[in-house]
């Protein structure tokens, strides 16, 4: 539902959008294997990935239309669209647009596939702005350029809200820290033998080289990676994914061609794991070291 608020935001968002389309810059030397090809594949139920080697993009199919989560780079727009369509499934049938984080590495396609299928952007409240500005409000960067075409905003999201399409209802997790929106879903699917619980993580890692009492930008910040840390201990999942997937070993726990195995993706030791070395670097960030 929205509120005066949302609209208002939604209202100033556009506005945003609009004064800032102008030059984009993606970063040039981006790690080759982010716009590595990887084969699209079912992860359960009506899970796809359909990212790259380590950028990991997520459709969810319904009988009311798609959801998609994260794009990739900009030039990836056409591997994603291949993707899908390998699997059988219509870019066009998109109905909704999430990110897990404002990062050009994540939205670089979403104004290209917005523009291609006419679907919604739902956004956390804390990325809305960079969305909306194409990165240039990001507190870990300059503002000077766009470093991804900029995305109007359709839905503002907000803790514990949730998302609706054809049976689906993913709950989106506020997870700021590494952006002032980075998110998290949870989520039920289903397959012939049982019902998983899944969460797709925005894992908080530390982006900035500052100290995080010189971010002005962003005063709360130690205040917000302290509470996602926490807030990620606590959470109860089947199967876990990620923005990256290299933090959620991908590549060792699917090979290419290798059939439908939901079960390789039921690895709480390695979320626990991964959770603990991101909570050692926050540690040594606020103790100065």
């Amino acid at each position: 539902m929205f509120t005066k608020k949302n609209l208002l935001l939604i209202s100033l968002l556009s506005v945003a959008f609009l004064a800032s389309a102008q030059k984009v810059v993606e970063p040039a030397n981006t790690d080759p294997e982010w716009s590595k090809p990887y084969p699209s594949f079912q992860i359960v139920g009506n899970l796809y990935y359909v990212g790259t080697y380590e950028l990991a993009s997520y459709l969810i199919v319904t009988h009311q239309g798609n959801i998609l989560i994260n794009t990739g780079l900009a030039a990836s727009a056409p591997m994603i669209k291949a993707n899908i369509e390998a699997l059988g499934f219509k870019l066009a049938d998109i109905r909704i647009l999430l990110n897990t984080q404002a990062h050009y590495d994540h939205m670089g396609a979403m104004a290209a596939i917005k523009k291609s299928t006419g679907a919604k952007m739902m956004v956390d409240e804390g990325d809305s702005g960079a969305v909306a500005d194409g990165g240039r409000s990001d507190y870990s960067k300059d503002g000077s350029v766009s470093l991804f075409a900029p995305v109007k905003v359709d839905q503002i999201l907000h803790n514990g809200d949730t998302i609706k399409l054809g049976g689906m209802q993913l709950v989106m997790l506020h997870h700021p820290g590494h952006t002032k929106g980075s998110c998290s879903f949870l989520f039920d699917v289903k397959d012939a033998k049982r019902s998983y619980r899944v969460l797709i993580a925005n894992m908080p890692t530390i982006v900035t080289d500052k100290r995080f009492s010189d971010i002005p930008a962003y005063p709360n910040i130690a205040k917000d990676y302290a509470y996602t840390l926490n807030a990620m201990k606590n959470l109860s999942f089947d199967i876990w994914l990620a923005s990256h997937a290299s933090q959620f070993e991908l590549e060792s726990k699917h090979k290419p061609g290798s059939g439908y195995n939901p079960s390789a993706f039921m690895d709480r030791e390695a979320y626990d794991a991964e959770l603990k070395d991101l909570q050692e670097q926050y540690f040594k960030k606020v103790n100065g070291n």
